[in-house]
This record gives structure tokens, C-alpha cells and sequence, in this order.
């Protein structure tokens, strides 16, 4: 399984997942013109896809998903909750949407894929679990917390793509108003490096590879995502492979935004 980070974080978030014989996009909160653009420009292949997992109705990870959809003739998979939202924001759209349920498996082509709930603000978030033959791939990009739940789809993977959104003192000191500060750290906001690397630091003995992603332009750095990390996985941080995702990839080389399996 290969898996390219095309976006990330408030600006837009898009994942490309290929697997063996086909793909998935995972959000597609860029327009569809530029998803297909930095698709390519990445290496992946439009035709592959075989559908678009939402993990949620925010603008950043559903901008492109009704045209892109429409235009790949691929269905797109959510929760009910966020169906609903998201049919609500495209007023009506033409696109083929399938419900999924939390903690029931379903298969895409070759894909089997297990939604998961998430903790953010948002209708009825979630994750997605994805394997390929003997391989699973965990996304993780928008929650307050770590549930047991979260942690327990996980630990399954073989390797994670998971938030690691803001510095708690960069937050804290920033130019953020106090209500926006308050939403980020809740429980229905997103995750700090600290929340991400002890969530690292458990999953250790489990994957292989992990992405950190979401990391905010104005309360964090990707270098202080990345030595969190490396702090978090502590002793394992050798047998860990840890990268971070940029928030626009197309100015770095590919291998800096994704990895194989």
C-alpha cells in the first residue's frame, strides 16, 4: 500500500491511498481541478480511484468532493450525520453517496475499510481503518481526544496517518481569540503534539510508519511536530518511521509526503 498526502491542514486536507490493484481518496477538501492536479503532479492515478471516504462535513475536507466524485464516477462513503451535512452544504448534488456505519466494516474493491468515531466538532466524525491484503492503514486527522476506540483501530494498522495539530504554548500565546483557543483544545477540537506523541508513544509496539498531519500554519512548526514525536516514541523512535505532512506538498520531494508499505 502506498499512501500521498495531496493537502493538509485548514487550507484543505486530501489523501491518495493506493493499494495492489486500485485506490481511494481519503477528504477532498481542495477543489476538484486542484486534487487532480496535485495528484498527478505526485505520481498517483485518477483512474484507480474507486471512491471518497469523508471523515467529516468541514469545508477543508469536502471543498472538491461533489465535483471530484461526479467527475471520477466514484461513490462517496460518510456516516449518515455526515451525509446529511454535507448534502446540506452542496444544496443537491448528482454524486453517489453510500452511508457507513461506525464499527461495521464494508468493502471498496479490493479495500476493507472499518469507519471509526472520532471526537470533533463536527456531525458524526470519523476515521477509517483500510486494509489490502495483510496490510492496514489507520487515518486519524481531526479529534479532540484519543478514544479507547480510536486507540484499539490503531493499534491494528501497520502504520497511521494522524493529527498532531498545535504547540499548547504557540496556541496559548498566539493571535487566536480566547473562544477559538478554547475550541481547538476541547475534546471536540484537535490534537497537540503532546495528545499526539503519548498516543505514539502506546502505539509503538504496534506500526510501522507514522504521518503526522493538520499541523496548524499559526500555532505550531513541523519541526516541533517531529520532535515530539521522536520524544514520545522515546527507545522505539529508531523502529518507528515518523514524517510530517505539509500543508502544501507540491514544493518538496514526493518522499516527504507519504510512504509505502
Amino acid at each position: 500500500m502506498e499512501l500521498t498526502v495531496l493537502a493538509s491542514g485548514s487550507k484543505g486536507n486530501c489523501t491518495y491511498l493506493r493499494g495492489g490493484r486500485g485506490a481511494l481518496l481519503i477528504d477532498a477538501g481542495l477543489s476538484a481541478r486542484e486534487t487532480l492536479r496535485r495528484l498527478e503532479a505526485a505520481g498517483g492515478d485518477a483512474s484507480l480511484v474507486e471512491g471518497i471516504l469523508v471523515t467529516h462535513e468541514h469545508i477543508d475536507h469536502i471543498r472538491g468532493v461533489d465535483v471530484l466524485a461526479r467527475r471520477l464516477g466514484v461513490p462517496v462513503y460518510a456516516t449518515g450525520g455526515t451525509l446529511e451535512a454535507f448534502i446540506r452544504k452542496c444544496g443537491t448534488t448528482s454524486a453517489e453517496v453510500r452511508r457507513c456505519r461506525c464499527g461495521e466494516q464494508f468493502v471498496v474493491g479490493d479495500f476493507s475499510i472499518q469507519p471509526f468515531a472520532t471526537s470533533h466538532d463536527a456531525q458524526e466524525p470519523c476515521g477509517f481503518s483500510v486494509a489490502d491484503g495483510d496490510l492496514r492503514v489507520g487515518c486519524c486527522t481531526d479529534t479532540g481526544t484519543v478514544t479507547t476506540t480510536i486507540f484499539d483501530r490503531l493499534a491494528s494498522c501497520d502504520a497511521v496517518l494522524l493529527e498532531s495539530n498545535h504547540c499548547p504554548d504557540m496556541l496559548e500565546n498566539g493571535p487566536y481569540p480566547a473562544y477559538l483557543k478554547s475550541r481547538i483544545r476541547s475534546k471536540r477540537g484537535h490534537l497537540s503534539n503532546p495528545d499526539a506523541a503519548r498516543c505514539l508513544q502506546r502505539l509503538a509496539d504496534h506500526i510501522h510508519m507514522a504521518m503526522l498531519a493538520h499541523v496548524s500554519e499559526i500555532n505550531n512548526t513541523p519541526e516541533k511536530v517531529l520532535h515530539s514525536a521522536l520524544e514520545g516514541l522515546g527507545f522505539y523512535s529508531d523502529q518507528v518511521g515518523v514524517t510530517v505532512a505539509p500543508q502544501d506538498p507540491g514544493a518538496v520531494h514526493p518522499e516527504s509526503y507519504g510512504f509505502r508499505l
